[in-house]
């Protein structure tokens, strides 16, 4: 008596699941990411062939795109570019430096609470482009007063986000690791400082801002270069043409900015999930 054996059965292969923001093409998006600039020239290269910009008032995007191309050629934007990006990276660093480290030392003790807060708070309050005038007076007129400024600006948004992050972290995170036997250290390392990052990168984000809203007031403290100076001597002979591609330079150098902390965010923060919209 033969007994046949049932053939078996071959179970479909598994389908890797991707999570639903990124089963979509990321280039649909970003072309949809680029049509609010679009319409925008589109809208502004309209105002002005009708006549409702006056070119002395505003030139269209063609004459502003001729006057960038020869700032380039001659090499005026690119020079005033370096000395104002150099400027912002210097101020950044520092302002992140202490931003952070104040923010460590207050969030992570009750008795650097009780010591620092009260004071970065008062601090706080105050305008920090009132202390232009400070800063001349003790620092003189060189390049230290903007980078304080920008240091100043930097280290209130580094300090308020790092902080309020540690403070965020679940008390439940704190309890599962110190019954896994991990120490003091062993928590603010594995535990609190990672769970604080996200607020830290969402500190980031404002503080690069606040860093180019800083140099925009800084190079206007006897700035012989800069985008900056090359504002003020605009102003100086009516070019207004200058003064948008100016403007439109920090834009773009603050999209780029902002750019590098979303690549950051996304390297650092992959384990949290977020929502992407729908």
């Amino acid at each position: 008596m033969s007994v046949s054996h049932a053939p078996p059965e071959i179970s479909p292969p598994l389908e890797r699941i991707a999570p639903l923001g990124s089963r979509r093409s990321r280039s649909p998006r970003r072309l949809r990411r680029a049509w609010g600039p679009v319409l925008l020239l589109v809208a502004w290269q309209a105002a002005s062939s009708t006549g409702l910009l006056r070119p002395d008032a505003l030139g269209s995007p063609g004459a502003m795109a001729a006057t960038g191309r020869d700032m380039l050629a001659d090499g005026t934007l690119p020079s005033a570019m370096l000395v104002s990006v150099q400027r912002v990276a210097v101020g950044l660093a520092l302002g992140v430096v202490v931003g952070t480290g104040l923010a460590l030392v207050s969030g992570l003790s009750r008795l650097g609470e009780d010591l620092l807060d009260a004071t970065v708070q008062m601090l706080r309050s105050i305008p920090w482009v009132g202390a232009i005038p400070l800063f001349i007076i003790w620092l003189g007129i060189g390049e230290a007063p903007k980078v304080a400024l920008i240091a100043l600006g930097v280290a209130f948004h580094l300090y308020l986000n790092v902080y309020a992050g540690i403070r965020g972290v679940d008390p439940q995170l704190v309890e599962a690791g110190d019954s896994l036997g991990l120490g003091r250290w062993g928590l603010i390392r594995h535990v609190v400082l990672p769970g604080a990052l996200p607020g830290a990168m969402t500190g980031l984000r404002y503080a690069l801002a606040t860093a180019w809203l800083a140099l925009v007031f800084g190079e206007q403290i006897n700035a012989d270069d800069g985008i900056g100076f090359l504002m003020n001597q605009a102003r100086e002979f009516l070019r207004t043409d200058v003064i948008v591609v100016c403007l439109v330079v920090y834009a773009v150098l603050g999209l780029v900015a902002d750019f590098i902390v979303r690549f950051l965010e996304r390297l650092l923060l992959q384990w949290r999930p977020t929502f992407t919209g729908q």
